[in-house]
């Protein structure tokens, strides 16, 4: 009997010890989480371009011969060709809402070169400064599931066109050498629209210092990428920009001074099209 009692212990043991491997084990929580911010993307200001969108079912041949000509400069290929950008100058001039870029409230100077401009601003010893680029800047009118479906009109389902590119923002303090660079844009995904007050419509991707001697910023300096940083240091950022004049107000701003500017230099490119095409 005694001999039982002490088989006892153990065998209760052995039966513990198995359940312990048999549960799984939970992850540990991670430490650094990114926050949950809100971000609710700015609506467009312009509506789609004429003729951008080609109705279901419309085909048309291409090449020389679907005009008749033999193809080569002066031909009637070139001559319908001009006429239909006449047309689409007219249209997008008839449509365009600024006839000169917009002005940023907050004292900012606006220096445009192309399709690049630079928002500068001076503030208690730090030089704040703002880049970006119209390239590429409009996402497409429909997604993928968002295509006009058959039968159902174009115009009822175009969307505005709104220029939303990536900016940097770099700030420099009198005397340093070093300039704080925070890599910003605006985010595809149109969360937290219920509650745009409490929301930032624009988010942090990258930060870095860089020389302020050099004129190309180097890649061999440390990058922090926000995707995987604590979300009090995010927000902590974010005030620190916000306190200097770049917060939601001035990136709806930014929204219509780059479409503004998109839309310009589209209109530029078709008249430079046109003269193209025309000249012999």
């Amino acid at each position: 009997m005694l001999q039982l009692l002490r088989c006892v212990p153990r065998a209760l043991g052995t039966a513990v010890a198995g359940l312990c491997v048999a549960a799984p084990s939970q992850p540990l929580p991670r430490l650094l989480q990114p926050a949950s911010r809100l971000c609710a993307r700015p609506f467009g200001l312009l509506s789609v371009r004429a003729g951008s969108v080609q109705p279901q079912g419309e085909t048309r041949a291409r090449g020389p011969g679907a005009l008749g000509g033999a193809g080569g400069p002066g031909t009637a290929g070139d001559k319908a060709f001009v006429e239909f950008l006449n047309d689409e100058i007219k249209e997008e001039k008839k449509i365009q809402k600024h006839k000169s870029l917009p002005k940023m409230s907050g004292g900012w100077e606006l220096e445009v070169n192309g399709t690049e401009a630079k928002l500068v601003r001076k503030v208690a010893g730090e030089k704040i400064t703002v880049t970006f680029n119209i390239n590429n800047s409009i996402p497409p009118p429909y997604g993928e599931e968002e295509q006009p479906s058959e039968g159902q009109k174009v115009e009822e389902q175009e969307p505005e066109l709104t220029s939303t590119p990536n900016f940097v923002v770099e700030v420099t303090k009198d005397g340093s050498k070093k300039a704080l660079v925070l890599d910003c844009h605006y985010p595809e995904d149109e969360i937290g629209q219920e509650d745009e007050a409490q929301s930032d419509i624009f988010s942090i991707k990258e930060v870095s210092f860089q020389s302020t001697d050099d004129s190309d910023w180097k890649d061999t300096n440390y990058t922090l990428n926000t995707d995987s940083l604590d979300w009090g240091l995010y927000d902590h950022l974010m005030d620190f920009l916000a306190d200097r004049g770049v917060d939601n107000t001035f990136a709806d701003e930014l929204v219509e001074l780059s479409t503004a500017l998109e839309h310009q230099e589209y209109i530029t490119f078709l008249e430079d099209l046109k003269g193209f095409v025309k000249s012999q």
